[in-house]
């Protein structure tokens, strides 16, 4: 079971909040996930966080991020750095 977290509408508390709950996620060791499947948690579109992804991928030193898989939908893959 998951928290959902509360909609924001400034871009940096967006990429803010995907970014921790990434941290959290994969601080066990790597994870996969589909954006529409993670939309709720964050309290985002899938399509906000596809676009946030790629920001992450390259901005987030504590974070490993590349794009996995392309069937239906975006796989991504997250590590901690």
């Amino acid at each position: 079971m998951s928290a959902t977290v509360p909609p924001s509408t400034d871009d940096s508390s967006k990429e803010d909040r995907l970014k921790q709950y990434l941290l959290d996620r994969a601080k066990d060791g790597e994870m996969y996930f589909k954006s529409k499947f993670i939309a709720d948690d964050v309290g985002l579109s899938p399509k906000e966080i596809g676009a946030l992804m790629v920001k992450l991928r390259d901005s987030a030193t504590d974070l490993s991020i590349e794009k996995w898989s392309y069937t239906s939908a975006t796989t991504w893959r997250v590590e901690t750095a």
